[in-house]
């Protein structure tokens, strides 16, 4: 899998969604799904997802929240955070999301058109006290559910081509193309080379191809 940055980033990153999402919450007082619209459509979300540096690690959560506010052309007075003891439904919500984020190459947009940022919250429990990759197959699941047909395959018809030709154009097996769109393989997870080799005949991006 092709990541938009670096792993040694991720932590960093983490945290700083998470610490986004706490603050516009409990200090801000934003409804979660309505904060989270903003992150999209101003347009900080894509920088977190293209790798940023500046977005991923040289903002704290609370400057990255009072960003987000900037960018959508509201106003709202400075206040000074308040730092629970206890880490909030909020938090983990916005850890975890970062995490799926940069594992699939999803963008934040797409994976909550399919499993909405609330239905993620109620995750917390038991999600929190798992391994973060049990979250993860759970959210496969659920965008697998909601969404039939898979990137690969729509990107794929719309270049008019069949699974054949886009196997012999890319050099990538027949059945391992055919196994990613039946999601008998995870196409999240695929090797790069196959990645890099099948968005180079279909002239896209290779994370747009991730679920």
């Amino acid at each position: 899998m092709i990541h938009a940055y670096d792993k040694l980033y991720l932590e960093k990153a983490r945290a700083a969604l998470a610490r986004m999402l706490d603050f516009a919450a409990y200090d801000l007082h934003y409804d979660i799904a309505v904060f989270f619209d903003l992150f999209i459509s101003s347009g900080v979300a894509t920088l977190f997802e293209q790798g940023d540096v500046n977005t991923l690690v040289g903002k704290s959560g609370v400057e990255l929240a009072y960003e987000v506010i900037e960018r959508s052309g509201l106003t709202v007075e400075r206040i000074k955070p308040r730092y629970a003891m206890d880490r909030s439904e909020e938090y983990w919500t916005g850890w975890a999301l970062a995490w799926y984020q940069w594992e699939t190459g999803m963008s934040f947009a797409m994976i909550v058109r399919y499993v909405p940022i609330k239905e993620i919250q109620q995750m917390y429990n038991p999600y929190h006290e798992m391994d973060i990759r049990q979250f993860a197959d759970h959210m496969d699941e659920l965008i697998r559910t909601a969404k039939p047909e898979t990137n690969l395959k729509l990107i794929r018809q719309q270049n008019g081509l069949s699974q054949r030709q886009l196997a012999e154009l890319s050099g990538v097996p027949l059945r391992t193309i055919q196994q990613y769109e039946q999601r008998q393989k995870n196409i999240n997870r695929a090797q790069v080379e196959h990645m890099v080799k099948i968005a180079r005949v279909l002239k896209c991006e290779s994370y747009l191809l991730c679920e």
